[in-house]
């Protein structure tokens, strides 16, 4: 059940340390005293389940699964780039508790050892599974890459759109926000930060949303009014060594 895996799990790597204790009554209560507090009747048959909703929803995005990091051995001594690029990126705002969703580009310059790709998608939802800024999240995730595999380099951008922006407040829709920390080479190196950046800029690289593509103009109708133009054509001259 939810339940039991939302308070059983252990070993995950939260900002407080230790193991989240999720209370699923308790939280379910709370959310319905904060709907009455808010002026939201609870007696309708479709709303009399809402606070426990409420209550596993926020519990699912708040509690990261525990995962182990698996490596090994970088046998073949390979020293170019890994990159993954478009990782789900699905956390909560810790100001206003609102979802900011999008993506994240992890790569990373190996050393004596590399990541088992699937990975690297369980580390970005590790650190996103909690009240979050994307700012500490990108970091967070470039840090833990850092320590875990001690390459020679790591570049993590993180792109999202936050809902405290686009259904509160200032009400701004689509905005993109983009968020990068990088170490080792990728920062100190201006040919491999260069080469990251384009990498994660390419054609092809998923953003929060769904990118515009520029209107192309319909091409112009002759109007039988008009005479057509006549087209010249210079000789041009040709020259001999």
């Amino acid at each position: 059940m939810l339940t039991e895996g939302l308070t059983a799990r252990t070993g995950v790597d939260t900002a407080g340390g230790g193991s989240p204790v999720v209370d699923l009554s308790a939280a379910e209560r709370a959310a319905a005293a904060f709907l009455a507090a808010l002026g939201v009747p609870l007696d309708s048959e479709s709303r009399r389940a809402t606070p426990g909703r409420m209550a596993r929803a926020y519990a699912e995005m708040l509690t990261p699964r525990p995962f182990e990091p698996t490596t090994f051995p970088n046998d073949e001594g390979y020293d170019e780039l890994v990159l993954a690029r478009s990782l789900p990126v699905r956390s909560v705002c810790e100001h206003h508790l609102l979802p900011f969703v999008g993506v994240a580009h992890v790569g990373y310059l190996p050393g004596e050892r590399i990541l088992g790709l699937s990975k690297l998608a369980r580390v970005v939802e590790m650190f996103a599974r909690r009240p979050q800024v994307q700012e500490r999240l990108t970091q967070q995730v470039a840090n833990w890459m850092q320590g875990t595999l001690a390459p020679r380099g790591v570049g993590v951008v993180v792109e999202a759109e936050h809902m405290c922006m686009s259904m509160r407040g200032v009400g701004v829709t689509g905005a993109s926000t983009t968020t990068s920390a990088l170490h080792g080479l990728l920062r100190d190196d201006a040919r491999s930060r260069a080469e990251f950046f384009a990498l994660v800029d390419r054609p092809g690289a998923a953003g929060p949303g769904p990118r515009p593509h520029p209107a192309r103009p319909h091409p112009a109708r002759p109007d039988p009014a008009r005479p057509h133009p006549t087209l010249t054509r210079t000789p041009i001259p040709m020259t001999t060594e």
